[in-house]
């Protein structure tokens, strides 16, 4: 006669309970330290390859599909197997987009609207932005070009200030987030650059710490009016670095172009009347849970455009608009992600900048080149040509299929 079932044991299933909630997602755990690496790799090799190809009548549109490609291509290539059975996440962490001239951030255009967007032309001012996740652990990245530029012709004036205080402004910032300092110390460290090259940052700028599913926990504000409240870096915790600088009052503004990035808000319900709504809230919920996406990676394009509206009136998504500075304006943009490892700060994303290429007669004082002159943890010559190598062979594949 059979045995009747055993009901589980319910200390077991306290034990498993009690495993779940104990996982560390900080960088104490090397496992999370890996993941963050391995997307940062991937970062960084899409934005090689974007950057590579922002040349004269090349199409914004174009370079936003090859970023986003890039990512889900090689995220597909790692972590294959399953852990207890189930695939680790992984993929687009911040959709890519690419802004010019006086658009700031966040235009990441429909292939119904590309035609919106004027070929890029030579010295276009060019803003790309994108991220990768691996079992939701962001690493982002953001870097400007200008098109056409060389070495042996720098670039002056306004431009080449710009240019100049935004990289050194992330570098500072980057270097001066440590275990032990606070986040006024990077707020007022970065300020410097920028009161030292007559440009201002652009407004609602702000850096974060980054956590497992998104973005949380502890910020610098680098141009609020209100005293920031103070905290300080600890060992374990990563950060994104984001420095957006203008030539102009630094103030921005919506314009004519759709908004086409969101993100699910966790907690939002609502019951949706329309199909499409549905259509697109059933997708978020199955593939961007919880961090950005572009209504371009939803298959059906027209449904998203219907469904969108429904869905972030009522709060289930929220946007991220295209932003415009004043025209005439020059604006520039660069964004790293830092590990906060036992053994220093680590800089993991972020593509080479040529500082030679721009030619200003303002600099920084003596104490902020001092900590521009401090040596990160970087890689060595040798890794960045392999990295670079790498991007060229993407570039190329993507280009002959």
């Amino acid at each position: 006669m059979a045995e009747p079932a055993q009901n589980a044991d319910p200390m077991e299933e306290d034990v498993e309970e009690t495993k779940e909630a104990a996982e560390v997602t900080d960088l104490s755990n090397s496992d999370v330290t890996t993941k963050y690496q391995e997307a940062s790799k991937i970062a960084n090799l899409a934005l090689q390859g974007v950057v590579q190809q922002c040349v004269a009548n090349a199409r914004v549109n174009d370079l936003c599909k090859f970023g986003d490609t890039v990512i889900e291509q090689r995220c597909a290539q790692i972590f294959r197997s399953k852990v207890k059975g189930v695939a680790t996440p992984k993929g687009i962490a911040f959709p890519t987009c690419v802004s010019v001239n006086e658009c700031v951030t966040n235009n990441s255009p429909l292939e119904s609207e590309a035609s919106k967007h004027e070929p890029l032309k030579a010295g276009d001012v060019v803003k790309i932005e994108l991220g990768c996740h691996v079992d939701y652990y962001s690493a982002v990245v953001a870097h400007t070009v200008k098109v056409g530029v060389d070495v042996a012709t720098p670039v002056t004036g306004p431009e080449a200030d710009v240019m100049l205080a935004a990289y050194y402004a992330a570098e500072v910032a980057a270097k001066t987030i440590k275990a032990g300092n606070t986040n006024t110390q990077v707020t007022e460290a970065t300020k410097k650059v920028a009161d030292a090259y007559g440009v201002k940052f652009v407004s609602g700028t702000q850096m974060e710490q980054i956590t497992r599913y998104g973005i949380a926990g502890k910020t610098i504000a680098l141009c609020s009016e209100d005293k920031e409240k103070e905290v300080t870096f600890e060992a374990n915790e990563v950060y994104g670095v984001n420095v957006l600088v203008s030539s102009g009052d630094g103030k921005v503004r919506e314009q004519d172009l759709r908004t086409t990035v969101f993100k699910r808000n966790a907690g939002k319900s609502y019951q949706l009347k329309m199909k499409a709504s549905r259509y697109l809230f059933n997708e978020v919920n199955t593939r961007f849970p919880s961090l950005p996406f572009s209504l371009r990676a939803l298959e059906d394009e027209k449904q998203a455009r219907l469904g969108v509206v429904e869905c972030a009136s009522h709060e289930l998504l929220s946007s991220y608009p295209v932003m415009f500075a004043a025209r005439g304006s020059i604006v520039a943009h660069f964004r790293c992600t830092v590990l906060l490892l036992p053994s220093g700060t680590s800089k993991v994303t972020g593509v080479e900048f040529v500082p030679a290429a721009f030619s200003s007669d303002k600099s920084v004082d003596a104490e902020t080149q001092a900590i521009l002159d401090t040596v990160s943890k970087k890689k060595n010559r040798n890794k960045k040509k392999k990295k670079a190598g790498a991007a060229a062979g993407e570039t190329k594949a993507m280009e002959e299929a």
